[in-house]
């Protein structure tokens, strides 16, 4: 664990020592305002919805960017055998480095709060429902960033890891847009995979455990995957 969080520990102070974190930051905090601001300006309505209908799009594009570089960066530039040099497991690194992005997506989506405080002050808000949506939101990324650093870990290139956790992230995303077009027992398969399914079951307060069960899966297995993908590197 020790080695865990000292990995974390350098990966997130990375983030702030460089301009990403604050171009994440800024950037995303300039789309989701302006969407969040149009609904309360021009359609004259205070509530959250646009905030839960547009983040979920938005974590498809921004995370694959966030996560195309904690791995493939290291194997590039061949950090990834100084690693190996040191009594550390494949899955810690990959643990370390996921906790260390994830805490950066915990920044910022508590960033976006103060839309909540809006609505709350400027209407009725359901806190619990609230809160339930952002408990989905953190699941949500985790869960996209577990499949950012399964794409990142089997490669040395940043644009394939890109674009492989922009393809699996997509169709988790649109899975269940597209039930329209399938038979009725793969329509139901779909619908239990794509992520936004299970978002809005949490969003909407019913924190069930199919939905925690499914996020859970997600994020171990995108791990699991990972520390395989880093284990063949190694030779183990």
């Amino acid at each position: 664990m020790n080695n865990i969080m000292v990995i974390a520990r350098r990966e997130f102070k990375s983030y702030f020592d460089s301009p990403v974190a604050y171009i994440v930051l800024t950037f995303f905090l300039i789309v989701t305002g302006y969407f969040f601001t149009s609904n309360l300006f021009l359609a004259n309505q205070a509530d959250l919805r646009t905030l839960w209908g547009i983040v979920p799009l938005l974590f498809v594009f921004f995370i694959p960017a966030l996560s195309m570089k904690l791995l493939a960066e290291e194997k590039k530039s061949g950090t990834i055998e100084l690693l190996y040099t040191y009594p550390i497991k494949d899955s810690e690194i990959v643990v370390g480095k996921y906790l260390a992005a994830l805490g950066l997506l915990g920044v910022l989506v508590a960033c976006t709060i103060v839309y909540a405080i809006t609505v709350g002050s400027l209407g009725n808000m359901d806190s619990g429902q609230a809160v339930a949506g952002y408990v989905g939101l953190i699941l949500m990324a985790a869960s996209y960033l577990a499949i950012g650093v399964f794409a990142s870990s089997v490669t040395d290139n940043q644009i394939v890891a890109f674009i492989l956790a922009l393809f699996i992230s997509f169709f988790f995303f649109i899975a269940d847009k597209i039930l329209f077009f399938l038979p009725g027992g793969i329509a139901g398969i779909f619908e239990y995979l794509a992520i936004e399914y299970h978002f809005q079951n949490v969003a909407r307060g019913v924190i069930d455990t199919r939905n925690l069960l499914y996020f859970g899966s997600l994020i171990f297995f995108g791990l699991l995957l990972a520390s395989h993908a880093l284990s063949r590197r190694r030779g183990d």
